[in-house]
């Protein structure tokens, strides 16, 4: 379910960049991006690394149904950061809540730079908001398995 859920919404995010123009410096869909990565950690603690073959269903969906530029733009910015993530995930040997709370950490804003950079949006704001809305993301999850005790 919750890969399902992680398609649909790189889809619909990607989908959204396209469609809503950017106003001045800042990309209003940054506001929502956070969304895509609470369903990926959702379906990452359900599939593992299976994960990373769903966020390519995803890039092809998105590569059909977007802007191409967009698709292939957030399957690299999730490239890059997905293995800044791995390896701080993996290295830490902290409880997984934790893991993922410093992964997201450093993940996030790579990826948002990366992706802005990408198609063209990069702008401070545009860093901010998007990396807030994952890292808002990151803490609902360190929170659920906190008062989940894992």
């Amino acid at each position: 379910m919750w890969a399902v859920a992680y398609v649909i919404s790189i889809v619909a995010v990607n989908w959204l960049f396209t469609v809503i123009p950017t106003i001045g410096v800042w990309q209003p869909t940054s506001v929502i991006v956070g969304l895509v990565f609470i369903f990926r950690d959702l379906a990452q603690r359900k599939i593992g690394h299976w994960v990373l073959p769903v966020m390519l269903v995803g890039g092809a969906i998105s590569y059909i149904m977007a802007d191409p530029f967009v698709a292939i733009a957030s399957v690299t910015a999730f490239l890059v950061s997905e293995g800044l993530d791995w390896i701080i995930y993996t290295v830490t040997k902290r409880p997984l809540r934790d893991r993922i709370l410093f992964s997201s950490a450093v993940g996030t804003p790579v990826d948002s730079i990366v992706f802005t950079a990408m198609i063209g949006i990069l702008s401070p704001i545009n860093v901010i908001v998007m990396t807030a809305s994952k890292m808002v993301g990151a803490l609902v999850i360190w929170g659920f398995m906190k008062s989940d005790k894992e």
